[in-house]
């Protein structure tokens, strides 16, 4: 099969792409170029200079000699609301009228919700935008909080034994490694179902941030605690805007928590209903995090960055 890869040098694209051209699939990699698009083509994948995110290169062009795709947006943090709208309609627009038959479309919990729901809404716009190809089978794969977003973490467990963040402590949230997604994504890929619209809830395991502490304690061998933070108190707004970001991304992860916290984003259903993953949170923990960790305990001087604030 002839697959296209969008994003295909990204932590998920590049996995996902060697993963299909292991299995003996001709891969069509979109990058910006660099040298882990040379990597990739060394492996064997044919290269294909663009950007759907900027809008960069021949792109009604990409998908005209292709049976499949994978499609994802990379967050623009400088224009959040309109960034995907805009990558929604370039997808949409190179597209209609290609050979392809299937795609699957890198989407998050939440994105069946219509409402101001900060980063998950975005998902929203995409899946709807993304569903309007009635020629295409779409396979939307709802994605989990990723378990590399841990990694925010190191250096303030590193510093002080704390992780703090603005989801209650006692909030199950699902977790996904990005690895999986990408072998969940070949898999959609290269065995389709058939069906036009298909939905997959993806993560390993639902756990809350009492429990990832825990867990966090556990592989390091020394207690972490959780703290809450209240994203009402202006001082933390304050003191966010003067140092770590910008009014939008603030209001954006404020949508995001409360969406969380009230329980309007969830995977819709159980455990059962999930594909099963392999990775675990305690072997990425092990296998991922906690080198990070050492790194982080035996570096000094780093700046300070807003999660490492938030614990003192």
């Amino acid at each position: 099969m002839r697959i296209a890869v969008v994003g295909a040098t990204g932590r998920i694209g590049s996995k996902l792409t060697r993963t299909l051209l292991g299995a003996g699939h001709q891969v069509k990699a979109l990058s910006r170029g660099g040298a882990a698009l040379e990597a990739l083509v060394e492996a064997g994948a044919e290269p294909f200079l663009g950007s759907f995110d900027t809008g960069a290169g021949a792109l009604d062009t990409f998908f005209q000699d292709v049976e499949a795709a994978f499609l994802m947006v990379k967050t623009d943090w400088n224009n959040i609301e309109g960034h995907y709208p805009a990558v929604a309609q370039r997808f949409v627009d190179a597209l209609r009228g290609s050979p392809v038959k299937l795609a699957v479309s890198l989407s998050a919990m939440g994105s069946d919700v219509d409402g101001k729901t900060g980063h998950f809404e975005l998902f929203h716009h995409l899946d709807q935008r993304l569903n309007e190809l009635n020629d295409i089978d779409m396979v939307h794969l709802r994605a989990a909080w990723f378990m590399e977003n841990t990694l925010a973490w190191t250096a303030s467990v590193a510093k002080y034994g704390r992780l703090a963040w603005f989801y209650e402590p006692d909030l199950k949230m699902p977790w996904v490694a990005t690895d999986d997604i990408a072998g969940l994504a070949a898999k959609e890929l290269t065995n389709p179902t058939g069906d036009h619209r298909v939905i997959r809830e993806t993560g390993s395991e639902d756990l809350t941030m009492n429990e990832l502490a825990a867990m966090i304690g556990r592989e390091i061998g020394k207690p972490v605690e959780y703290r809450f933070i209240d994203r009402g108190r202006k001082e933390i707004e304050n003191e966010y805007l003067a140092r770590f970001g910008t009014p939008e991304h603030w209001l954006d992860d404020s949508r995001s928590a409360d969406a969380l916290n009230h329980g309007v984003v969830r995977f819709q259903g159980g455990d059962d209903v999930r594909p099963v993953l392999p990775t675990t949170m305690e072997a990425f923990l092990k296998t991922i995090w906690t080198p990070r960790y050492l790194e982080a305990l035996a570096s000094e001087g780093k700046p300070e960055t807003f999660e490492m604030w938030c614990a003192r």
